[in-house]
């Protein structure tokens, strides 16, 4: 997959895609069948198939205030784009420039003129343009008079007749369901950061862990969760079953929000590596206890119950995990 941050800088045998366009936050099922309609028009046409996307994500522009909302942060949108078989991934910077651009701008400058989209796909509730005054009908409209074509993908549900969204996906991950979550998006949800040098408290009570920042993550409930956490090394990413905890520490006073990781069987030093860290089950919420060796017997019962809760999960998923 070859990446482009600036649409000047697309080269001649880029331009001519089948161009999907959104947010395109979590890559959930949803946003799935909008990436399929697109492969189809792509093969179709004989085109590669690109994704156009926006960072930062407009809503961060916008509303910079807001608590960390992003399912999938730019590393992982990248390698979740990338394993979905897009061959070229646009990343667009909004700024108060594209804040701006007029709708009929954005068609004609950035799809027609910059891109030469032979045809540009989109989902049902897409906007675009100053004011979000851009819609799917202008866009078709627009389209058949410089010559690309448009399709628009009406809302994906699953067996219940729930639309896939990001914001559904959200509320799971902080009502305590990652499986709920896991089922929206087609994979596990994960967290991903470097891991940092901590306090070094749980090597004492011999549960070491690794340790990384949410940062811009939306935030799970607080708690315990039974994990698979990818240590990367170079491409590959090596998967270990493994407990976390997401939360402040309250038995150490501490204030620090941070994913604290314990991975079962694994020997070696994680400093300053990068660590994926999927979420499977939530097994309680993050508590207090009145000493160490209380809290030590916890780790230990729930690093019991999180062994099970993997195995349980393996033999059910064929052990799937992240992309």
């Amino acid at each position: 997959m070859r990446l482009f941050r600036h649409i000047p800088s697309v080269p001649a045998d880029a331009r001519g895609a089948v161009v999907a366009i959104g947010n395109f936050d979590g890559l959930h099922k949803g946003h799935q069948v909008v990436l399929a309609a697109a492969r189809a028009q792509a093969d179709a046409l004989g085109q590669p198939l690109a994704l156009m996307t926006f960072r930062p994500h407009p809503r961060r522009f916008f509303r910079p205030d807001d608590e960390p909302f992003r399912l999938t942060p730019f590393r992982g949108k990248v390698r979740a784009t990338a394993a979905l078989g897009v061959d070229i991934l646009l990343v667009c910077r909004f700024d108060v420039k594209m804040a701006n651009i007029t709708a009929d701008a954005f068609i004609e400058t950035l799809l027609h003129q910059g891109l030469g989209a032979s045809h540009v796909v989109v989902g049902h509730d897409f906007a675009f343009g100053n004011k979000r005054s851009g819609n799917p009908a202008l866009l078709q409209a627009r389209g058949a008079e410089l010559g690309f074509g448009v399709t628009v993908v009406g809302p994906a549900k699953d067996t219940n007749e729930e639309i896939y969204s990001s914001s559904v996906i959200r509320q799971s991950l902080q009502d305590g369901q990652p499986q709920r979550a896991a089922a929206l998006l087609g994979r596990l949800w994960e967290i991903e950061g470097r891991v940092l040098s901590g306090d070094q408290r749980g090597r004492t009570i011999g549960f070491p862990t690794a340790n990384i920042d949410p940062g811009e993550y939306v935030l799970p409930a607080y708690g315990v969760y039974s994990v698979r956490a990818g240590v990367t090394k170079g491409d590959d990413t090596e998967w270990f079953d493994g407990v976390a905890n997401l939360g402040v520490r309250p038995t150490v006073d501490g204030h620090r929000l941070l994913l604290e990781t314990h991975l079962f069987d694994f020997a070696g030093d994680l400093y300053g590596k990068y660590l994926r860290v999927a979420l499977v089950e939530h097994l309680r919420p993050e508590r207090k206890f009145e000493s160490f060796d209380a809290l030590k017997q916890q780790i230990a019962v729930d690093s019991e119950q999180a062994r099970e809760n993997l195995a349980d999960y393996a033999a059910k998923s064929g052990d799937s995990v992240a992309i």
